[in-house]
């Protein structure tokens, strides 16, 4: 999975592709990332590992409850070398209960696919995640899915995207057709109709014939009629001179769009083509000794994601890392910010899903794996010359909590440990009432969904089964004053003391009434969101 040794740093950096793919639930985002590998030659069948009873699940959901309720919940890296670059794929929950997930992830990506739904466009958490994309100067692909299925208007979707996200749409091919009659895509660059045939299950490459739009001999695949109706939308389109500028797609104020069917395969090889061409090369990082810039020889990275016991084979913790700037080499030595130790690397890992394999060397724009038993977390700097820390990864304030019990003392050490992992993972915030004798923890998180992982994740990879209770808390607070004045806040009235696991005081509130009296009350006492 790298280039020829002969490779200058420069040649190797500019290789790389890193990305995530981004969607509302149900949009097909994790079909086309399983598609986006069947033709990078990355796997040989779509769906194609299979479980104990033989049922297909895709390569990227790897937790067992992803596969169970058909939702991806944590972010995957997936590597691969195509048409000589190496792609690294970042496949993030589509739930927005995991929104602060794919934030992180996002942060360590140079650009993003966006998969709508044909038949939807524009929903809630895409919206939500394109602004992420927007805040950080990310560019954006759209890949406008299921036209196989019942779709709107191509020309209403462009619309949408423009009006809602603010971005100009620029198509860069056209579907001939939708529903049951979806034929195939025009590519608007080469002028060239690709015809598609569906194949068994749509677990191969989907059969192609590829005729230029001029070619008398295109009645031979489509009717009259089609031929009439993809002529006057071609009329059209160079009518209303759409035209990417690479550097309006840089600046996030274009979005070349491309439209097809992940599930029946018509389309993804186009994308996944135009992408690899046209996809930006790995950007500089902001640091508190200025920009980073990612030809700087010197190595240097920033954990973005913790990630416990990913393999059954492999029940340890791994630390993900961007590389910024520079050459990875296996044990190397790199200076550590947080710790402001040096440490050394002996055993880096390149993923795909949950496999791994030690690797020799990376360069920026690369994502590794680093093992960890606590030294690492999400945010940590390293570089192998130099001292000087990346910009946080902001965190999201929980909106829910709850009691979590131990319903087997027996299990107490496995309990705890699991909720220190998940902790450090960033799955969840762990609270302790501090007026209670019992230290039952109070989970904090973003989204509902994360209470079921939690409990889930606790009993399938540490044994230990719990019960929930859920509490009315809507926000969260550390508080900061002389102790006195804390002692006279409204605890007990729509107010709960808390700590947090190093422990610092946080206050819980019932409703924005109650933390907007507390300000005005106690103007002294300083509120500090938790994130």
């Amino acid at each position: 999975m790298t280039l020829p040794e002969t490779t200058s740093l420069t040649q190797q950096i500019s290789a790389r592709r890193t990305f995530a793919i981004i969607s509302h639930p149900d949009a097909g985002k994790t079909t086309l990332t399983e598609k986006l590998l069947l033709y990078g030659n990355a796997i040989h069948l779509a769906g194609s590992v299979r479980a104990r009873r033989s049922q297909r699940h895709t390569r990227s959901d790897w937790m067992a409850i992803e596969r169970e309720r058909g939702i991806s919940v944590t972010s995957t890296v997936l590597q691969f070398p195509y048409q000589g670059r190496i792609i690294n794929l970042l496949d993030t929950p589509g739930h927005e209960d995991f929104s602060e997930d794919t934030y992180r992830v996002i942060s360590a990506t140079d650009s993003a696919v966006m998969v709508l739904d044909a038949a939807k466009g524009i929903e809630a958490q895409t919206r939500k995640l394109f602004e992420v994309c927007k805040q950080r100067g990310t560019p954006v692909f759209t890949f406008i899915n299921k036209m196989d299925r019942p779709s709107r208007d191509p020309l209403d979707l462009l619309e949408e995207i423009e009006k809602i996200l603010g971005m100009q749409a620029v198509p860069m091919n056209w579907p001939i057709g939708d529903g049951e009659s979806f034929r195939g895509i025009y590519d608007r660059l080469t002028r060239t109709v690709h015809i598609y045939r569906r194949v068994a299950h749509n677990a191969t490459a989907a059969d192609e014939v590829a005729v230029a739009v001029s070619d008398p001999a295109l009645s031979d695949h489509l009717s009259e009629k089609e031929i009439a109706k993809l002529t006057a939308d071609i009329e059209l389109l160079d009518g209303l001179h759409y035209h990417l500028d690479d550097e309006l797609f840089l600046g996030g104020t274009q979005t070349p769009v491309y439209f097809g069917s992940a599930l029946t395969n018509f389309g993804v090889q186009l994308f996944l083509d135009a992408f690899v061409d046209r996809a930006p090369t790995p950007r500089p990082y902001q640091s508190d000794n200025g920009m980073i810039m990612p030809e700087r020889e010197s190595f240097s990275g920033f954990v973005f994601k913790i990630q416990a016991n990913m393999n059954p084979n492999h029940r340890d913790i791994v630390a993900f890392m961007r590389i910024c700037s520079g050459r990875f080499e296996r044990d190397m030595s790199v200076y550590h910010s947080q710790s402001g130790k040096t440490i050394r690397l002996p055993r880096p890992y390149k993923f795909f899903a949950n496999e791994r394999e030690v690797l020799d060397e990376a360069y920026a724009g690369d994502i590794i794996g680093l093992p960890s038993n606590g030294t690492f977390a999400i945010g940590d700097t390293m570089c192998a010359n130099g001292k000087f820390n990346f910009a946080p990864i902001p965190r999201f304030q929980p909106e829910h909590f709850a009691l979590i019990r131990n319903t087997d003392m027996s299990k107490q050490k496995q309990f705890q440990k699991g909720m220190r992992q998940l902790e450090t993972e960033g799955a969840m915030q762990v609270l302790y009432d501090a007026d209670s004798f019992q230290r039952d923890p109070i989970l904090a998180v973003v989204g509902q969904l994360q209470f079921d992982v939690v409990r889930a994740r606790l009993e399938a990879e540490y044994n230990a089964t719990t019960t929930l209770e859920p509490l009315t808390y809507k926000f969260s607070r550390w508080v900061e004053g002389d102790a006195d004045t804390l002692d006279r806040l409204p605890w007990g009235h729509g107010l709960r003391r808390a700590r947090d696991s190093q422990d610092k005081l946080v206050a819980l509130f019932n409703s924005q009434f109650d933390l907007d009296y507390c300000q005005q009350k106690f103007p002294e006492v300083e509120f500090k969101s938790i994130g």
